[in-house]
């Protein structure tokens, strides 16, 4: 049966190209997306300055709800300082140390702000140095407030030596300090003296061993004098202990995997099966014959999936070579657009070719077995009859199995008018693509229906290329129909995916900018917040008529969805009262001034008045009540906490931003230039209320680039599918020329073939695409229509359009250069 299967290979090499190809493409996506998948679960960030440290003893950073996958906690939570004495008397521990981080940042002399790995964590206690892998210090440790020690690269930034003064911002307090040591490790940061940072910090944030026996015998000898939310790890564990922030990114990727599974997946299978479609319709002949000499239904159908499985094993290996480049090229996208931390390295195992391999194949053995069934289940003297032509009547139960398709994508397109968010949004994505595939199921039937009625509406004067063009629309509506739904599943997919990026970011622009109320924006990122004392020198400032600061976290908010309790991680306004003077995020019910204590302001339907439960971002579970409901989730998020009930549950403890609203007077804003202006580190602007946004959100990007790589593989699958579809007319072709048809004429009815089905593509592209860019555009605009570039349509039309016309004129004008008489025998 193999011996067989690959014989018959060799004779359709080009249709079996566009099934390479196909194969090739989808297994490096799967590929791809079960490397993102598998770093989510499996990798580690290194351990760095904690690397010295045998064993950590820290706050559990993750939540893990009952049947949902684990949430990673991007604040510290601390543990109990009396816990480092109980460690130090476990056998085997040379040491225990209590770790301390803080804001802190280094200023030069000529006012510049030393950059820091993170600036809301740089500062520790000198202490910490013991947990250093390799502790290089030349100096004195500092021992008295006004004494720091700096590492040997911010050292080298700053031009500091032991013995330097230097401007120190420590916690958003400025000051001068006398360098007393350079340490030598990488990462060491900016050291104070222990009572000092204490002092500054007031809480340990996490405890490090150091032993001289087993860790994980010490690990678990510790265990039992933990208190429940104290976890302790050892080996690559540590590094997530070392950085939570990153660790709740890495869980970012798991996330994105199972987003990239839905609509990335129905178009390889789609490609895949179109593809093979097209390669055992050139083998018709073949099938007729074998049947004809007595092979079963069954022999047949495993001869076509055993020769669609060796192309497929041939591509396998260079796709999923290129699934793991293409998710290292991903991975450093993810790092420039600041979604990933660059220390966290991609997991590189065997699991996500094999799953690849197992996924494609079984697609492969599925759609090839598919496309076989009507030859191995119908009469021999039917099929024989079908050698040439194809099945001229297409099957019944596809075209039902098509309409319910169509029929299913309609639900699917509500999503955005329940759910105006990103999520709610990739419904419109989805329900385009669902679409698109019932289009290619029914799309034979309905288009025989169609161009049946074209070719009785033709005048009696059109020409003969013209007629043949529509006479082969109707005559081999199952082959013209599988080129055409092809095409405007491109279309539907730029459309749907683009469209639907476009208009949430534009409505969340346009909620941004109706709730803005200040037209200023501080900020002090690289001093990680706003120093203290500036919220008052602002207030007291010429001109300012409002300010507040503004701060950001995450929390977990849990509901029952279909009676199973479902968690998500949501970022999170931190506001004061102050808020409402500068920001209306459509409050329709309570008020933002109200916003004291434990409460909140919420964008959902929850009752004002009601209490709900929520997970800070440190692990905390707390009851907040609410004061506010307001109705600009998309630019404000849907939740806001009070500053009081966030406080002590950021890793900070500094606001992030303060907004101003001012008279609108060049003196106002003068004068706020010249506060800042003496401020090392604090700068000033006036796009935006919640900081210099980007030109686009990161999560743009990644759409960007996924509608990239998949629009490059479905367009190169579309032309290899119809560059072998036209191969296989050249019997079709010949004929034509005995009988009398020239080359030019030829010609003619191909490219006038092609506009039919382009014309035909957009059409069907556009129709399908409607609906679902309605919901989407009255979901989220109150308007029929989405919002994005209008030059989208008409430029994809235009690809789409030379697509068609290139895979069908190049194969015609190659068909052409053979005589017609050895184009029979070759074919025979």
């Amino acid at each position: 049966m193999l011996s067989l299967a690959v014989a018959m290979a060799r004779r359709r090499l080009t249709a079996l190209i566009a099934v390479l190809c196909a194969v090739l493409g989808g297994a490096a996506i799967v590929t791809g997306t079960g490397v993102l998948a598998e770093s989510g679960l499996r990798s580690h960030l290194p351990a760095g300055r904690l690397a010295g440290a045998d064993v950590l003893v820290s706050a559990d950073q993750t939540v893990r709800p009952s049947g949902d996958l684990p949430v990673a906690l991007p604040e510290r939570a601390p543990v109990p300082a009396g816990l480092v004495g109980e460690l130090t008397q476990l056998p085997g521990v040379d040491a225990a140390v209590a770790d301390v981080s803080f804001p802190a940042a280094l200023v030069t002399d000529g006012g510049d702000v030393v950059e820091t790995a993170d600036p809301r964590t740089a500062g520790h206690g000198w202490s910490s140095t013991g947990l250093l892998a390799d502790r290089q210090v030349r100096g004195t440790p500092p021992q008295a407030p006004g004494e720091v020690a700096v590492d040997a690269a911010l050292a080298e930034a700053a031009g500091l030596l032991p013995g330097d003064d230097v401007q120190v911002v420590v916690a958003g307090e400025p000051g001068v300090h006398r360098v007393t040591a350079v340490v030598g490790t990488p990462g060491a940061g900016i050291l104070l003296a222990d009572d000092v940072a204490a002092d500054v910090h007031g809480s340990v944030d996490l405890i490090g061993l150091r032993v001289s026996t087993d860790p994980d015998a010490v690990a678990e000898a510790a265990r039992p004098l933990l208190p429940a939310g104290v976890v302790v790890s050892t080996g690559d564990d540590r590094g997530d202990v070392a950085l939570p922030g990153a660790t709740a990114a890495r869980s970012m990727l798991v996330v994105l995997a199972g987003s990239l599974a839905g609509v990335p997946l129905l178009v390889v299978g789609f490609l895949i099966a179109g593809a093979l479609s097209v390669s055992i319709g050139g083998q018709r002949r073949e099938l007729a014959l074998l049947r004809a000499v007595g092979t079963t239904p069954r022999q047949l159908r495993r001869l076509v999936a055993a020769q669609a499985s060796v192309v497929a094993a041939v591509a396998l290996v260079p796709g999923i070579a290129l699934g793991y480049l293409l998710a290292g090229q991903f991975r450093r996208l993810l790092v420039h657009i600041g979604m990933l931390p660059d220390a966290l390295p991609l997991s590189i195992g065997p699991l996500p070719a094999l799953a690849a391999a197992v996924l494609l194949l079984l697609v492969v053995q599925v759609a090839a077995r598919s496309a076989a069934w009507r030859t191995s289940r119908e009469p021999v003297t039917s099929v024989l009859g079908e050698a040439r032509t194809g099945p001229r009547t297409p099957s019944r139960g596809r075209y039902r199995a098509g309409l319910l398709l169509l029929v299913a994508a309609v639900p699917l397109s509500v999503p955005p008018l329940l759910l105006p968010s990103a999520i709610g949004a990739a419904g419109t994505s989805l329900a385009g693509i669902v679409a698109a595939i019932g289009l290619a199921l029914a799309g034979p039937t309905l288009l025989r229906r169609v161009s049946g009625r074209l070719a009785a509406r033709l005048p009696a004067r059109v020409s003969a290329p013209s007629w043949l063009a529509v006479a082969n629309l109707h005559g081999y509506a199952l082959r013209s129909a599988g080129a055409i739904t092809t095409l405007a599943m491109a279309l539907v997919f730029v459309l749907t995916y683009a469209y639907a990026q476009t208009t949430v970011a534009d409505a969340t622009a346009e909620q941004t900018r109706a709730g803005t109320l200040a037209d200023v924006t501080i900020t002090a990122d690289g001093l990680g917040g706003v120093p203290a004392g500036l919220l008052d020198e602002v207030r007291a400032t010429p001109g300012v008529q409002a300010v507040a600061p503004i701060g950001s976290t995450t929390v977990l908010w849990s509901e029952r969805v279909l009676g199973e309790e479902e968690v998500t991680a949501e970022p999170a306004l931190v506001l004061t009262p102050a808020a409402a003077d500068v920001l209306d995020p459509g409050v329709t019910d309570g008020d933002l001034a109200d916003l004291s204590g434990a409460t909140v302001a919420v964008a959902r339907d929850v009752p004002v008045g009601s209490s709900v439960q929520l997970v800070l971002g440190d692990g905390a579970q707390v009851e907040a009540r609410v004061v506010a409901r307001y109705d600009r989730g998309l630019g404000f998020g849907s939740v806001a906490l009070s500053a009081d009930l966030a406080a002590g549950h950021t890793t900070t403890g500094l606001a992030q931003r303060l907004l101003v609203r001012t008279d609108g007077s060049a003196a106002a804003g003068r004068a706020l230039g010249d506060l800042v202006a003496d401020r090392p580190g604090v700068t000033v602007s006036g796009d935006g209320p919640l900081g210099d946004r980007p030109a686009a959100p990161p999560e743009t990007w990644v759409n960007l680039a996924v509608l990239g790589v998949l629009l490059g593989y479905l367009l190169l699958g579309i032309a290899n599918a119809l560059v072998a579809a036209t191969a296989q007319r050249r019997e079709e072709i010949a004929t034509l020329r005995l009988t009398g048809t020239t080359p030019r004429q030829v010609r003619t009815m191909m490219r006038r073939e092609a506009g039919l089905v382009s014309a035909a593509a957009i059409v069907a592209g556009v129709l399908v695409s409607a609906l679902p860019l309605a919901l989407l555009g009255i979901g989220f605009q109150d308007r029929p229509w989405p919002s994005g570039p209008l030059w989208l349509l008409p430029v994809a039309a235009l690809v789409v359009t030379g697509i068609a016309y290139a895979a069908i004129e190049l194969p015609t004008r190659a068909a052409l250069r053979v005589p017609p008489a050895e184009a029979l025998i070759r074919a025979t």
